[in-house]
């Protein structure tokens, strides 16, 4: 039988290090985020109402987080100056 001692797995990585679980989730709502056009036209028209404020617009969103709502921003609309 195997030492349960040296075997890992992702959850016991994530205990041990926090930062690899916020590290993998990362990287999944990177290449999850997509919204809808109903979603995107609410996402433009909130933001000319309320400007940066990714809170207030997730929360006219279901399902979706400020975080999500924000990284889709800056990667479709930034600006690089």
């Amino acid at each position: 039988m195997a030492d349960s001692k040296h075997s890992t797995s992702p959850c016991r990585d994530a205990l041990d290090n926090p930062q690899v679980l916020d590290t993998e989730m990362e990287q999944k709502l990177e290449k999850k985020i997509e919204f809808s056009d109903d979603e995107e036209s609410l996402i433009i028209r909130m933001y000319n109402l309320v400007g940066e404020r990714w809170h207030l617009i997730a929360g006219r969103i279901p399902g979706r987080t400020a975080q999500e709502i924000q990284k889709y921003w800056n990667s479709r609309y930034s600006t690089s100056e």
